[in-house]
């Protein structure tokens, strides 16, 4: 397990570096792996309709070779993201805690335990800016590359890896 603190701003990018950051630890042990489905809570910066997540999910999935399956929750149904078990551990782990830097909560979180292990916690240095945009003539092109689900389009949306040249 991988938790990511920022010293900057949430923002797509940081999502999107996180989650480079855990196939970079995970990815080898995944040989043969075809498709990453991501459970996700639909929030302001991993929304399905967020132009600059899209973007750096569809170079994760050139990147990679591997096929993207977004499941957002709609709104106040984050209950059933199985991640959200893990934040409230972490919560009542750190209880009543004053997190009142970075070092403080990062320490508590590699404490916690979850299944029996503690996860790697890591910070992600680098500023993150708010307001990184894709330009429409660009999010055209990219918006071709999403599959969205003809029942629930906002919710389930597939991405697949260009093919490999050769």
């Amino acid at each position: 397990m991988l938790i990511a603190f920022g010293a900057s701003r949430e923002t797509s990018d940081f999502w999107a570096d996180c989650l480079w950051l855990w196939w970079e630890r995970v990815g080898r042990h995944l040989a043969g792996l075809k498709r990453l489905r991501l459970r996700l809570d639909n929030g302001p910066n991993c929304a399905s309709n967020r132009r600059q997540w899209n973007k750096r999910l569809i170079d994760f999935a050139d990147r990679t070779g591997l096929e993207i399956h977004l499941l957002h929750c709609p709104p106040y149904h984050s209950k059933y993201n199985p991640i959200e078990r893990v934040w409230g551990i972490l919560e009542q782990h750190w209880n009543g805690t004053l997190l009142t830097d970075l070092g403080t909560a990062m320490h508590w979180a590699t404490t916690m335990t979850w299944d029996g292990q503690h996860p790697e916690v890591v910070s992600l240095d680098r500023p993150y800016q708010k307001g990184v945009t894709v330009e429409d003539p660009e999010w055209r092109l990219l918006e071709a590359r999403l599959e969205r689900s003809a029942t629930l389009p906002k919710w389930d949306v597939v991405i697949k890896p260009k093919p490999q040249a050769g």
